[in-house]
């Protein structure tokens, strides 16, 4: 890309397109995700990374990077799904300085109930609008640039792993 200091026409588009879809794309998930759900976007994707999780429980350090979100921001989100029933915490067996999440059966109900439409909105409003080949550019695209700002973005380091802590070890 040229080094102007300015972007080109071409650039422009670009730039705005991306903005302009993610504005409209946003409102529409999340209007249907309160809609069919009570929950907001960033509630439905913490429920249903917390469900896909391989463990049967996942920690906050973990969860806020896949999400790459601060901790004190998911945080508050934690609290509300956990105020609303949907998600628990408790301390880890193996090291009690760690809070681990899974899904309540009310959380699983909500993802159950929200999933359908939150799939058919993303379809209807962003995918159905692309062709094939454009939809697996788009995925390309995705993945090139989210690797490049990983790189180029400060994110909060993941807290050092400690030793476990376990009452009466020591």
């Amino acid at each position: 890309m040229s080094g102007s200091p300015r972007l080109t026409e071409t650039e422009t588009r670009a730039w705005n397109g991306l903005l302009e879809t993610y504005d409209l794309l946003h409102r529409l998930v999340e209007g249907r995700l309160r809609e069919d759900g009570g929950v907001t976007q960033v509630q439905y994707e913490i429920l249903h990374r917390v469900r896909e999780h391989p463990a049967t429980s996942l920690c906050i350090t973990e969860l806020a990077t896949m999400m790459v979100t601060s901790r004190s921001g998911l945080s508050y989100q934690i609290a509300q799904l956990e105020k609303a029933g949907l998600l628990r915490r408790e301390t880890d067996p193996d090291d009690e300085r760690k809070v681990l999440m899974g899904l309540t059966p009310e959380g699983r109900a909500v993802l159950e109930r929200t999933t359908p439409g939150h799939v058919g909105t993303v379809r209807a409003g962003l995918l159905d609008a692309l062709t094939e080949e454009q939809v697996g550019q788009l995925a390309e695209i995705m993945q090139t640039t989210g690797t490049h700002l990983r790189k180029v973005v400060t994110l909060p380091p993941p807290r050092k792993p400690k030793p476990p802590f376990r009452r009466g070890s020591g």
